[in-house]
């Protein structure tokens, strides 16, 4: 692993080609990983970056600095984290994704293909006015495939957007959302239950 600065807990596996650690500055801290990573090739992962345990990522994902993330994180392949961002336990993110800078998602979400969030509200207009706000995805949240999610936007615990969605507006928990721009209604009875990965049922005992 060329460039390679890291820590990582017990049984880790990386496989050929990925970079964990890249030093993007001389004085990047260290990646730290911790029990169980499953890294495969292609992937990047940069210094000032901290992982729990059970982290895998598909083929040539980003993981930039400043990025924090929890135990049993999946990032699918060709999907970028852009850094300064917080990710948090029991996570599913699948590939092509693209996650901003400044963005907090919290514990069960779900992102499907293609899903991007956005923090630049007028990109290379009026630099000196204001800043990038990414958005927050609160807890239990699911995103389908090709889901666009505009800057500063709070999505609310539980809810659920449909594919292709174009989310301007903060929602509420427990809201559904579809369309461009998304229109939101109550979260129908079937979405209601708690986000859960076959794989994870044996660490939560549910």
């Amino acid at each position: 692993m060329p460039d390679s600065n890291f820590t990582t807990g017990k049984d880790c596996r990386f496989h050929e080609n990925c970079t964990v650690g890249f030093r993007y500055k001389p004085e990047a801290e260290p990646a730290k990983l911790g029990n169980f990573a499953n890294i495969r090739s292609g992937t990047v992962i940069y210094g000032d970056v901290r992982i729990g345990d059970h982290f895998q990522t598909g083929h040539n994902v980003l993981v930039r600095e400043h990025t924090a993330m929890g135990d049993h994180v999946v990032i699918g392949t060709n999907t970028v984290v852009d850094g300064n961002l917080t990710i948090g336990n029991y996570v599913k993110i699948e590939s092509n994704c693209y996650l901003c800078t400044h963005v907090t998602i919290g514990d069960r979400v779900f992102f499907g293909p293609n899903v991007t969030l956005t923090n630049d509200r007028y990109p290379l207009k009026m630099r000196d006015l204001y800043a990038p706000e990414g958005p927050i995805i609160e807890d239990g949240v699911s995103l389908c495939a090709g889901v666009i999610v505009c800057p500063g936007v709070r999505i609310g615990k539980g809810s659920f957007i449909a594919a292709g969605a174009v989310v301007t507006a903060d929602m509420p928990p427990q809201s559904f959302a579809r369309g461009i721009p998304a229109r939101f209604e109550p979260l129908p009875p079937k979405l209601r239950e708690v986000n859960m990965a076959l794989s994870w049922r044996k660490y939560l005992n549910e």
